[in-house]
């Protein structure tokens, strides 16, 4: 037993220690998962604030996204609203400024109204004194009639024979001297009138004569395309008067757009571009600058091609193409509403037709007649008159003396040795005084007709009187209560007489005083 014990306390000693050994270890290995699940805790929680912060920063930058967006859209609804505004106002000072003109327009036909009815009544009252006078000037003349016949022993019907017989012995007179002085005068001025004759058959040759103005007008299909043209804040039309150079007028003309500009080229540039865009519909900034350039060439290529044929059409060779190009850039300027190309044709046709006559040479008249103008293709652009800028082209080009000559001095009032500049400035001058040729003939046409309509009217029982015949004839009408017959005659005369010393006419003018008397009556 003695032996055994120190077994048994070895073993228990074992066994305890052992126990406390696994108590011990199991302590460490409690303390190690602790740990663990410690460290486990902190870094769950490091990922689950990481992944707050950064859900955090994309919620915000989504919302500053948000919000960016919202206040572009923003902006953009203000600019379309700004412009729908402007647009609103625009149209209601258009309306407003309308019915400014409606009841200014309505005031004044309420006031022409009111005159119409003053003058109506006036004119009522003027009639019935009249009409008294008249009935008192009627005794008159019967008291005075009688007290005539009384004192010349005569009837008045005896008076007016007497005095029909002198009238007419006048008027025979008049007429044998008149018959007379024609007769002698076509004596003198026999040769004089039929050079007159030739001239006038060269007056007539065959052209045409086209009256230009400093705007051109584009038809649109419809009013809403004038907005497309605009463009928005205005950069369609901006950009459009910049490339080309001319000034687009929009108002309210119907479907319909003005140009508006002095260099004719320009104007019908624009306008062929306008044209393109409109049929296109494409309308913006690159696409007017590609569509102008574009018309521009072709403008070109018409007015080099215009040149050659008016050369071709009077069969001269061996002018400089620049020259050409020139003659081209006339069928667009005007002097005094005529074609300048068309002048210039018919200048030269006229010049070789009068150097064929007088036995010189006709293409060279014709040249010289031809481009006697072609300074005016460059005077908007160069200074100096059109003859002195001519000239120094014509040398430029190398032309002759001769046409050098006649384009530098066909405006000169001096007499020339040089016979083809003395033909070009008949040729021009016949050309610029035919009729229709010229606005300024036109004017002064019409004033003369003018003032020998007032002159007539000056005369007390005249009506109402009409030239006629261009001048060569007036019809007076008379107040058949004012002037008799007799009177009429005289009056004839008198108008006659009083345009001879006032005005200043070619040829003769007829007088024709027509007195009307009209008998009424109603059955009833």
């Amino acid at each position: 037993m003695s032996e055994m014990n120190p077994i048994l306390v070895a073993l228990v000693v074992a066994i305890v220690v052992g126990a406390v050994a696994f108590v011990l270890g199991g302590r460490l290995q409690q303390q190690a998962a602790e740990k663990q699940v410690t460290g486990a805790r902190g870094r769950a929680e490091t990922v689950i604030e990481e992944a707050r912060r950064e859900s955090e920063i994309i919620r915000k930058t989504a919302s500053l996204e948000a919000k960016d967006e919202w206040f572009k859209a923003k902006q953009e609804l203000d600019k379309e609203s700004q412009a729908t505004r402007k647009e609103l106002l625009a149209l209601e000072r258009k309306a407003s400024d309308r019915d400014l003109a409606l009841a200014k327009r309505v005031e004044v036909i309420e006031s022409k109204d009111r005159d119409l009815k003053k003058l109506e009544t006036d004119l009522a009252a003027q009639t019935q004194r009249l009409a008294e006078r008249g009935l008192e000037v009627d005794k008159l003349i019967r008291d005075e009639n009688q007290k005539l016949e009384r004192i010349a022993g005569m009837s008045s019907e005896e008076a007016r024979r007497v005095l029909m017989t002198n009238i007419e012995g006048t008027a025979r007179i008049d007429a044998a001297k008149l018959i007379s002085e024609i007769k002698e005068e076509a004596a003198r001025t026999a040769d004089r009138e039929a050079q007159k004759i030739v001239l006038m058959a060269i007056q007539r040759s065959a052209a045409d004569h086209a009256l230009e103005s400093t705007v051109s007008v584009v038809s649109l299909p419809n009013d809403e395309m004038k907005g497309r043209i605009i463009g928005r804040e205005g950069r369609n039309i901006r950009a459009f008067e910049t490339v080309s150079g001319i000034d687009v007028i929009i108002d309210d003309t119907p479907e319909a757009v003005i140009l508006s500009g002095f260099d004719p080229v320009k104007r019908e540039v624009a306008r062929r571009a306008l044209e393109k865009l409109v049929q296109d519909g494409r309308i913006h900034p690159g696409r007017i600058e590609e569509v102008v350039e574009k018309a521009r060439k072709e403008m070109e290529d018409e007015i080099r091609t215009l040149g050659d044929e008016a050369a071709f059409e009077l069969k001269l060779h061996a002018i400089h193409p620049e020259l050409l190009k020139l003659m081209g850039r006339l069928r667009y300027r005007t002097s005094y509403g005529q074609n300048i190309l068309n002048h210039s044709k018919e200048v030269g046709y006229l010049c070789g037709m009068m150097a064929a006559e007088l036995g010189f040479d006709e293409m060279l008249a014709r040249r010289c007649g031809f481009l006697h103008d072609i300074g005016k293709a460059v005077t908007h652009e160069t200074e100096g008159t059109h003859p002195s800028i001519g000239k120094a082209l014509g040398l430029k080009y190398g032309e002759s003396d001769a046409v050098v000559h006649a384009i530098g001095h066909h405006h000169d009032d001096l007499t020339h040795d040089d016979i083809y500049t003395v033909l070009v400035q008949s040729a021009d001058s016949i050309s610029g005084a035919r009729p229709g040729a010229r606005r300024e003939t036109l004017e002064t046409y019409v004033k003369r007709l003018e003032k020998l309509e007032s002159l007539a009217e000056s005369f007390s029982g005249v009506e109402k009187c009409y030239a006629i015949q261009a001048g060569r004839e007036i019809r007076v009408m008379i107040e058949p209560s004012q002037v008799d017959d007799a009177r009429s005659t005289l009056l004839a005369a008198e108008i006659a007489r009083k345009i001879e010393g006032e005005l200043q006419y070619p040829g003769q003018i007829r007088v024709v005083v027509i007195r009307e008397t009209r008998a009424v009556d109603y059955a009833k």
